[in-house]
């Protein structure tokens, strides 16, 4: 619905049947006057509607064809000249409602395409006693509702898709209806309920409720019925009271797990046992949270083959697995699982004679490349990859526009840095600027060329050589970025952010610092934390806030660093998670808050993760 106008604005099926009947009819030509100049399109060239504005005898006639020009030049992307047109018959614009509102449209269009959308929506503030044709209130709340898209408003989004819908045939409401439940999904459920009171629009108020009952019960499909029961009948007129969005009623027919015998399979001997037992940890401390007798939580050693555990605990009666923890494992059981479907399809004796398990949920504890969905298949793990992409997301709702990235110069960093510039890409239309690191003297090296000042201080040689070495200048410093990105891990940040703090020059305002989990440095001391002041890092939110929780496990294990204790949390995450995935499934836009992050599940079973975000203050570490 909200693509952008070109040639025509959007007119009802209506409209247009009632055109194309009274084409039938074949009429008599007459002389077009003031009154049948449309402003609904512009057809013609800019040209021929100014050559004809100068020849029109009445005022209203003139602004007509005026705005039609100004219309045509925004239709071919010429905005200068369609300014200048509107500025030019605005002060003679007649007093009449639909002129009036049709400058003000225009002029917001110019706006729009200048990329200064808080002015566009200035202009787009109608009086409340002006009475437009449906055409006009159409194109009005569809740019709007464009608008607030563009200016990152999903919430003023959504409420201006509402009031559009008002002036739509039944078909194309609908469409609508279906984008703003689409808008309103990913919303975490506190930025919904504390909307959710609108008297002002109580169709909008009656969808923020709606998504907030379908995130808030979604874990129990009895009180989700009930809950929508009770809401269906406090809006009968609601349009998604007479037809339900189409995951959540899907939502509403999916069973959730409820094993009783949950297997995990894990390395718990060999060389990868120390990592494993911090996953393991997390689930015992999960399942000792809330402990329920009717469910037993047994583990199985990885160490002689997943196929083998995974055999063991088909045996030993599961009903839901678990893990593997390592990818090559889990890239195993599923060359193994996709073998014996084949053989399956190619059999001739019965299926009972075959040696093929059956298949039960699971929750794999990492992720595979390339994976084929199946409706009973997660993929649970603290990806890096993920976590550029968040930060991507993250940069973007800050309002940052040209950020540069310094990635160290290996595997993991290049992994993130592709992975946040498809992202990027993916929400800007161009690419992130990318400088890799190596480690030592070429960390400052890099840092200078990316910033700039290598190339400043050449050109300063150049004048000196030139005017005589007396000459004083100082380096200047890049000034089209507005953010940096640092992927680097806690070693090389204490070096590479102080490059950065003194390659700034004077001349330049200091860009945002941005950096992920893998730099957060293990000292605690304040000192080390001073050095890092201003910097915003990504984390699971457990790890950015302590409590008694931190404390106890920091106690137990007093030895783990932040890398083994968010292994802990994905541990106590993936017990939790177990009644809630199917739902989840179901409805995508359900989150859980969970304490590795804000999850949710992808159709093909991927489980993402939205960090929180803390900033060095004052040599303290804190959440935002």
């Amino acid at each position: 619905m909200l693509k952008r106008l070109n040639t025509t604005k959007l007119i009802s099926a209506a409209v247009l049947a009632t055109v194309l009947f009274g084409c039938a009819t074949a009429p008599t030509p007459v002389k077009e006057t003031s009154s049948q100049v449309s402003l609904v399109n512009a057809t013609q060239s800019p040209a021929q509607y100014l050559a004809d504005a100068k020849q029109a005898k009445d005022a209203e006639h003139k602004n007509r064809l005026m705005l039609l020009a100004a219309h045509a030049f925004i239709n071919q992307g010429d905005t200068g000249n369609a300014g200048k047109t509107l500025a030019a018959v605005k002060p003679s614009l007649v007093n009449k409602p639909e002129i009036l509102a049709e400058h003000r449209y225009l002029s917001a269009r110019v706006l729009e395409q200048t990329d200064n959308y808080a002015q566009a929506l200035a202009q787009l503030n109608y009086p409340s006693q002006w009475r437009l044709a449906n055409w006009q209130m159409v194109s009005y709340h569809q740019l709007k509702a464009r608008l607030f898209q563009l200016s990152k408003s999903p919430i003023e989004q959504a409420k201006e898709l509402t009031l559009l819908a008002n002036y739509l045939p039944s078909m194309e409401a609908s469409e609508v209806n279906d984008e703003i439940w689409g808008i309103l999904q990913p919303l975490h459920e506190q930025t919904l309920l504390s909307f959710s009171q609108d008297s002002s629009n109580p169709t909008f108020a009656g969808w923020l409720q709606l998504a907030y009952i379908a995130k808030h019960y979604a874990i129990d499909p009895q009180l989700l019925v009930q809950q929508l029961g009770n809401w269906q009948q406090d809006n009968l007129g609601h349009p998604g009271a007479k037809k339900l969005p189409t995951d959540l009623e899907r939502a509403l027919n999916t069973k959730p797990y409820k094993p009783k015998n949950i297997a995990v399979l894990l390395p718990l001997t060999g060389p990868r046992a120390a990592i494993a037992d911090t996953v393991k940890q997390g689930i015992i401390s999960s399942y000792l949270t809330n402990p329920d007798d009717s469910v037993s939580v047994n583990f199985f050693d990885t160490a002689q083959g997943a196929e083998v555990a995974q055999q063991q605990a088909i045996a030993a009666g599961a009903d839901f697995i678990i893990g593997p923890l390592l990818q090559s494992e889990v890239e195993t059981l599923m060359q193994a699982e996709a073998k014996a479907s084949q053989q399956a399809d190619g059999q001739t004796q019965p299926l009972a004679q075959t040696a093929i398990q059956p298949k039960m949920p699971q929750l794999f504890l990492n992720h595979v490349d390339s994976l084929t969905p199946s409706n009973d298949r997660f993929f649970f793990a603290l990806s890096p990859t993920d976590e550029a992409l968040d930060a991507a997301q993250k940069l973007y709702n800050d309002g940052i526009e040209k950020p540069l990235l310094l990635a160290s110069d290996d595997a993991v960093g290049r992994r993130m840095a592709e992975a946040f510039n498809a992202k990027w890409q993916e929400l800007t239309h161009e690419a992130a600027e990318i400088h890799y690191y190596k480690r030592g003297d070429e960390m400052k090296v890099t840092v200078q060329k990316s910033l700039g000042v290598i190339d400043s201080k050449e050109r300063i040689a150049r004048i000196k050589t030139l005017l005589g070495s007396k000459i004083e200048a100082d380096f200047r410093s890049r000034r089209d970025i507005d953010a940096i990105y640092m992927i680097a891990s806690n070693q090389d940040l204490p070096l590479l952010k102080p490059f950065i703090d003194v390659n700034f020059s004077v001349f330049a305002e200091p860009v945002p610092l941005y950096t992920t989990s893998r730099s957060r440095i293990e000292s605690q001391s304040r000192a080390a934390a001073q050095e890092l002041n201003n910097l915003t890092i990504s984390d699971i939110p457990w790890l950015l806030e302590s409590n008694a929780e931190t404390n106890e496990v920091a106690r137990l294990w007093p030895t783990w660093g932040n890398s083994q204790k968010r292994l802990y949390v994905m541990g106590f995450d993936a017990l939790q998670l177990v009644s809630k995935l199917a739902q989840m499934r179901a409805l995508p836009g359900y989150q859980y808050s969970g304490r590795s992050g804000l999850l949710s599940v992808s159709p093909d079973g991927t489980i993402n993760r939205q960090l929180s975000w803390g900033r060095y203050q004052r040599g303290n570490l804190r959440p935002l």
